[in-house]
C-alpha cells in the first residue's frame, strides 16, 4: 500500500510539474494534476479489458495448434467419446 501511495503522489507531481511548466499556471497544473490521472484509470480499465479478450483469443489458438498437432486418439480417448449404438 506505501508503495501504491508513493506512486500515486509521485504521479501527481509529475503531472503538475509538466502543466505547470508548459502554461505558467498554478490552477492549470492543478487541474491537470487532478483530472489526468483519473482519466488514466479510466483509460487504463478499458486497455485491461481489451487486453483479456485478445489474450483469451490467444488462448484459444494455442489450445488449437495444440490439438490439431496431436494424433486423434490422445484428443479423443475412450472416456472422451461416447457414442449410441
Amino acid at each position: 500500500m506505501k508503495k501504491t501511495i508513493t506512486f500515486a503522489v509521485m504521479h501527481f507531481s509529475v503531472a503538475f510539474t509538466v502543466a505547470y511548466l508548459l502554461t505558467g499556471s498554478l490552477v492549470v497544473g492543478g487541474a491537470v494534476a487532478l483530472v489526468e490521472p483519473a482519466i488514466n484509470t479510466v483509460a487504463f480499465y478499458f486497455h485491461e479489458m481489451v487486453w483479456k479478450k485478445l489474450e483469451g483469443k490467444e488462448e484459444v489458438t494455442v489450445i488449437q495448434t495444440s490439438a490439431a498437432s496431436q494424433p486423434l486418439s490422445k484428443i479423443f480417448s475412450n472416456s472422451d467419446a461416447f457414442f449410441a449404438s
